[in-house]
């Protein structure tokens, strides 16, 4: 004799509900760490004039500074708010590519882990973020 009890919707064995929520709610989690980094770097680098010094120091002018701050304020503008996928993967590509040259920069001047470290940790946000990103869009929508 067959049951007549229906399964409830979210059956033990069913992970993927779970699963869509954990990547959203990771993406989310780490894309506002990430985006706060970015922010706090983007503040940084146009009032704190010892960062100021430190882009003179690494080669870069003064105009570079204020450019890549703006623009990093765009990237997070882009990432947070409700922008199509393209504008998003380009925000994902600017900050790789600053990102990047921020590590690249540190290492030809012979900085020590205390002037890289906080790029290199900004890339593994940045790296999670994307990660997670592309699930969230990969994944069906769930009704």
């Amino acid at each position: 004799m067959e049951s007549t009890l229906q399964k409830p919707a979210l059956w033990p064995t069913d992970f993927s509900l779970p699963r869509c929520k954990g990547m959203i709610i990771g993406f989310w989690t780490v894309t506002a760490i990430f985006c706060l980094q970015m922010i706090f770097t983007a503040y940084a680098q146009l009032r704190l004039p010892e960062v100021a010094e430190a882009f003179t120091r690494l080669g870069f002018p003064g105009y570079f500074r204020v450019e890549l701050s703006w623009a990093k304020l765009l990237g997070v503008a882009l990432l947070l708010g409700p922008a199509p996928a393209r504008l998003k993967e380009w925000a994902y590509a600017g900050f790789a590519i600053n990102l990047a040259s921020a590590l690249i920069a540190h290492l030809a001047v012979g900085d020590g882990p205390e002037a890289w470290g906080w790029a290199a940790g900004t890339v593994v946000l940045w790296g999670l973020s994307y990660f997670f990103w592309r699930r969230v869009q990969a994944a069906p929508v769930l009704r």
